[in-house]
């Protein structure tokens, strides 16, 4: 039976929520193996001068365990 680990990430993008959890996804998979899913837990922004500067994304990325 796999078994299967949880991490947290935060992803952050100038353009949109689904940017940064797009880029938080690209940059974990660089070093992460067996990406299998995401759960979308909380989405925020900063706000400067009145208009959205950063959208960010909180999220548990979940992936399988090699078992070798």
């Amino acid at each position: 039976m796999p078994v299967v680990k949880v991490v947290e990430l935060l992803g952050e993008s100038e353009t949109s929520w689904e940017h940064a959890i797009q880029e938080a996804v690209s940059t974990a998979s660089e070093t992460i193996r067996n990406i299998s899913g995401i759960e979308v837990l909380n989405m925020t922004a900063s706000i400067e001068n009145g208009k959205i500067s950063k959208y960010k994304a909180n999220m548990n990325v979940a992936f399988s365990v090699d078992d070798t």
